[in-house]
């Protein structure tokens, strides 16, 4: 996503979203974002939540430099990059990014980069602990997250999870990548 401050400064951001919690993980805010900055952003996800099976994004030069192409083998997750002129295969991310859009960049004016980073992180605490999603049952992605957790603990204090399919999951499988990439883990989408 781009847009640009009230000084000048150009502002491109790099959004990472989880397809199955409808979660904004994280909104980084540059004035440039190369595949070094990607990997930073994705290598602390991964050691708060885990690697996901499945890294969604379109096919910008940030997300096709060996550098991160490398990294994703060393950490075990496969690519699912949408075909060009697409953006309906990464859905989860263009609404996000939509809402992002029209709740944030469009409404603020932001005097420069440093001011917009904040903005954007009280955005994204916003959208991730008040505001409902109709996909979740109209609850929010915080309160969404914390069902589950509330719902495995009950199946493991219960011992049902044998009798539930794929109840040791933390998540859902994402759906299949696009042809030629592997799925390993549960999906996280990623897109600037």
């Amino acid at each position: 996503m781009f847009d640009a401050c009230a000084n000048g400064q150009q502002l491109k951001c790099l959004t990472v979203t989880d397809e199955f919690t409808k979660e904004g993980l994280a909104i980084n805010v540059d004035g440039r974002i190369r595949s070094p900055r990607v990997i930073e952003v994705l290598a602390r996800l991964v050691s708060q939540r885990g690697a996901p099976k499945v890294l969604r994004s379109d096919n910008g030069p940030e997300f096709l430099s060996r550098a991160l192409l490398g990294w994703f083998v060393a950490e075990g997750i496969g690519t699912a990059l949408i075909d060009p002129g697409k953006p309906w295969q990464n859905d989860v991310a263009e609404s996000f990014n939509g809402k992002f859009r029209d709740g944030c960049l469009s409404l603020e004016w932001f005097r420069s980069r440093a001011e917009a980073k904040v903005l954007i992180e009280a955005w994204l605490r916003h959208y991730n602990a008040v505001k409902p999603h109709s996909s979740l049952g109209y609850l929010t992605p915080n309160e969404f997250v914390a069902k589950l957790k509330r719902e495995a603990a009950s199946r493991q204090a219960t011992g049902r999870d044998a009798a539930v399919p794929g109840a040791s999951a933390p998540r859902p499988v994402a759906s299949p990548p696009c042809e030629g990439h592997t799925q390993r883990k549960a999906g996280t989408v990623v897109s600037s």
